[in-house]
């Protein structure tokens, strides 16, 4: 077996806050101990064996792995249309931007279509590779479909929104739908029911409506403010009924694009840290370059890192990696660092079930983990114990 690894020296973020001269202990894939140097009172718990690979990251963070609820691709590949080749291709390129778990999102297509794309990426999440499938649409509004073709979309009928899960093979982690059109609070409830996230996007509904899926069990907000009516003061739209509910979780996009950062302000200090879920909403350019690029049936040009449809100029997801999001939240937006973990790590895991194995740096769970210089740029990423991008070789 392979010697244990320790990371010694970094300020290290551990969900009872940041500890300085810090340590990681790593044990095979797993974190066998996380907290202050042992020569330090209150030292990290659980001993390093002797032979231990020791990897001095003084002046540096270690914060967890990332996890992105909502990515459609990256590395010129597509997670909507590309051979399972291509789909591990995507997966590694936002692997080396820090992101250790990731959701693999379709786009609007015919239901046999999206039904095969189901059962070729539930063969991934049964390999590990992908932490389950999103389905953003057909089940949306054609008056904010945004990059989605509209002659495919659909009301959701419940019969074909369990028609998708079942494809899926249990491997379904959340659907974006608007509540608003017929069998909309159906088919949230038939997706709690399942243990399936319903997400309230793309959707033209009044701020009743959107509480009405709330109550129907409705707990995440598909990249709040995009697609979707405008905040009013008479009219506050879902919006409004999104960050005012606590059980509402809401997805952020923050590439500077998407979003002003007064936007981002605004829904981060109203919703909490404890409510929000940055994400990147990537499509095939992201970690490759600008070009031209189908999303689903629709061609996207990527100009200056923004992704468009070639046909009506929308923005067309983005090229964002959540080690550029992590770094903006903190250098632009001036956000706590412990808050955007919280955001980037721990929210996300806990709404996919899956904090009792990663989202924060402690004893038991998977060894994922990301290392910052001082400037927050990545320099490290390890996966299950083995390093994905290794700080030690610059």
């Amino acid at each position: 077996m392979a010697p244990s690894k320790v990371l010694a020296g970094a300020r290290v973020v551990l969900p009872t806050g940041i500890v300085h001269d810090g340590r990681v202990i790593i044990d095979g894939p797993r974190i066998a101990g996380a907290g202050a140097s042992e020569t330090r009172p209150g030292g990290v718990h659980g001993a390093a064996p002797a032979d231990a690979a020791v990897t001095d990251l003084s002046g540096h963070w270690v914060v967890p792995g990332f996890v992105d609820l909502h990515n459609h691709g990256g590395g010129g590949a597509s997670f909507t249309s590309g051979t399972a080749e291509d789909v591990l291709r995507g997966i590694h390129t936002h692997r080396l931007h820090g992101t250790t778990t990731v959701v693999a999102s379709t786009v609007t297509g015919d239901m046999h279509g999206l039904a095969e794309r189901a059962g070729m990426l539930s063969e991934l999440a049964e390999q590990g590779d992908i932490a389950g499938i999103h389905f953003e649409g057909p089940f949306i509004s054609p008056c904010r479909k945004g990059a989605h073709s509209e002659e495919l979309l659909r009301d959701p009928d419940p019969a074909e929104v369990r028609k998708l899960i079942d494809a899926a093979r249990g491997r379904a982690s959340m659907v974006t739908l608007a509540p608003e059109l017929p069998g909309g609070l159906d088919s949230v409830r038939l997706l709690a029911e399942h243990g399936v996230i319903a997400a309230i996007g793309h959707t033209d509904a009044t701020y009743e409506q959107t509480k009405a899926a709330i109550d129907a069990g409705a707990t995440v907000a598909t990249h709040l403010f995009n697609a979707m009516p405008a905040l009013g003061h008479r009219t506050p739209g879902p919006i409004a009924a999104l960050l005012e509910d606590e059980r509402i979780t809401v997805e952020l996009i923050n590439d500077g694009t998407h979003l002003h950062p007064a936007s981002l302000e605004l829904a981060f200090h109203h919703a909490g840290p404890g409510r929000v879920a940055f994400i990147t909403d990537a499509m095939d350019a992201a970690g490759f370059g600008d070009g031209r690029y189908m999303l689903g049936p629709l061609e996207v040009e990527v100009a200056d890192g923004v992704a468009r449809l070639v046909e009506g100029g929308s923005i067309a997801g983005s090229t964002l990696t959540l080690d550029r999001a992590f770094q903006r939240a903190v250098t632009v937006d001036r956000l706590p660092v412990q808050d955007v973990v919280t955001a980037l790590s721990v929210n996300p895991a806990r709404l996919l079930g899956r904090y009792d194995r990663v989202g924060s740096l402690e004893p038991g769970k998977d060894a994922d983990l990301v290392v910052l210089d001082a400037d927050f740029v990545l320099k490290g990423v390890m996966r299950g114990g083995e390093w994905v991008v290794d700080p030690r070789l610059g």
